[in-house]
């Protein structure tokens, strides 16, 4: 019987792997270098975990169940409430401002689709301790650098906007807490007619409606406080609103970092825990169609739902498989990966390998390994079996391993791509190779 896997998963197999650990590989070095350190929490939490946070109709989306003693659990949906849980339970002792990065998988129980799987992956960053405008900035600039550091050459839209902004004009107008919470909900997904109509059923005035619009329709392509300016030119943001100041400071110190960024105030959070700076980065070259989003973030307020004191954080998530797709192939880290070389133990009259042919081999084997991805055969097929073998590997070199070369203390190497093959010592044979791939 043929066992097919769970809809909405995927298998990677060696190529794709080699690919998403490189990524990985090089997101961590940026975090770490940035001062951050790693942390991982489990596959699946007590679901209330969940459901304090974003209401019981986030069940719906998740794989959600009962352990064997009755125990309410799910797979995480994602991974910022894990880690304010763990913050609160394992860090709340820890030096602030707190820096930690994380790398895992989650799961969602939606409708598959093109860069949507039910099983998907995320790394991203909390600054726990701050959210004051030097710690949104370098959550942002951090996420702005790790793309730069990947190597993704892809048309990129960074949108940068402040909750607090909307929900200055709604408060300035008299609308109730729990209507707020309704119309950036409505916002967050776009829907603006449906904005519309909730206000004019709130018996909100035509100039609010307007202020609104324009403000959620409001994108400024130029930098700190000029942006700002335009906006204010516009009589779109009020000047001297505590959102509108930590903004203009966010802004101009993102100048500092040299990120590149659009002023959107129409990014919008449908949950109150969401205090300030918000940013959200898409790839605008039509390469993942509709589910563009790559990264998100923004700063929250979550430690009081798990148990815990009033603590400010900010942070970001990536959509590490949409960052996959885009990530080129032909990277020179890549090109190293995989098998570099074969050593083949040379069979004499149709016999098998002598003992000694053998033991040189793996001998070699081991050194080549200290330094490079490197295959032996163990089938103890001939010769030309074994170079074809090596050819569908796509491996680069071949040495082999006969009597002859045991007499006189060397290895023939051969050059897959050129052809061409020379007869040297074992220790030449590994500084050949390595200065290939310019190995340290």
């Amino acid at each position: 019987m043929r066992i097919e896997r769970a809809r909405g998963t995927r298998d990677f197999l060696p190529e794709e792997m080699r690919k998403r650990r490189t990524m990985e590989a090089r997101m961590r070095d940026i975090a770490e270098k940035w001062g951050y350190g790693e942390i991982q929490t489990p596959s699946f939490e007590r679901s209330e975990l969940f459901t304090v946070k974003s209401g019981e109709g986030i069940l719906k989306e998740m794989y959600e169940f009962r352990d064997k003693g009755g125990r309410h659990l799910a797979l995480r949906p994602e991974l910022t409430a894990p880690v304010i849980r763990m913050y609160v339970n394992e860090l709340k002792m820890a030096p602030k401002p707190t820096k930690v990065y994380y790398f895992g998988n989650c799961f969602r129980y939606e409708e598959p689709q093109k860069s949507r799987y039910r099983e998907f992956w995320q790394f991203g960053a909390e600054i726990i301790g701050s959210d004051r405008p030097e710690a949104q900035a370098e959550i942002i600039a951090l996420a702005y650098h790790i793309l730069e550091g990947l190597g993704i050459h892809i048309k990129a839209e960074l949108y940068v906007g402040h909750v607090g902004l909307i929900r200055e004009v709604l408060r300035a107008a008299n609308v109730e807490a729990e209507r707020i919470n309704s119309v950036m909900r409505l916002i967050d997904k776009g829907e603006r007619e449906e904005v519309i109509e909730l206000l004019r059923e709130t018996g909100a005035k035509k100039d609010l409606i307007d202020d609104l619009i324009s403000l959620v329709d409001l994108k400024v392509k130029v930098k700190g406080k000029d942006a700002l300016k335009e906006a204010r030119e516009r009589e779109i943001i009020v000047s001297d609103s505590d959102a509108a100041k930590e903004l203009e400071m966010l802004l101009q110190i993102l100048d500092y970092y040299g990120v590149v960024y659009t002023l959107n105030p129409g990014i919008a959070r449908g949950l109150d825990y969401y205090t300030g700076m918000v940013f959200e980065i898409y790839e605008t070259g039509g390469r993942l169609g509709a589910q563009n989003q790559i990264c998100g973030g923004g700063s929250y307020r979550l430690a009081t739902l798990f148990g815990g004191d009033d603590t400010p954080s900010t942070g970001f998530a990536f959509g590490f498989d949409r960052l996959a797709e885009l990530f080129p192939q032909e990277t020179s880290d890549l090109k190293r990966g995989g098998v570099v070389a074969v050593v083949m133990p040379i069979r004499e009259k149709n016999a098998d390998p002598t003992a000694e042919v053998v033991e040189e081999a793996i001998k070699i084997a081991s050194r080549l390994r200290e330094h490079i991805p490197t295959y032996i055969d163990v089938m103890s097929r001939n010769l030309s079996a074994q170079l074809s073998y090596a050819n569908a590997l796509n491996a680069l070199f071949a040495v082999l391993v006969g009597r002859t070369e045991i007499r006189e203390g060397k290895v023939t190497v051969r050059n897959l791509e050129t052809g061409e093959q020379e007869k040297i010592g074992v220790e030449e044979c590994v500084k050949k190779i390595k200065a290939y791939f310019a190995v340290d």
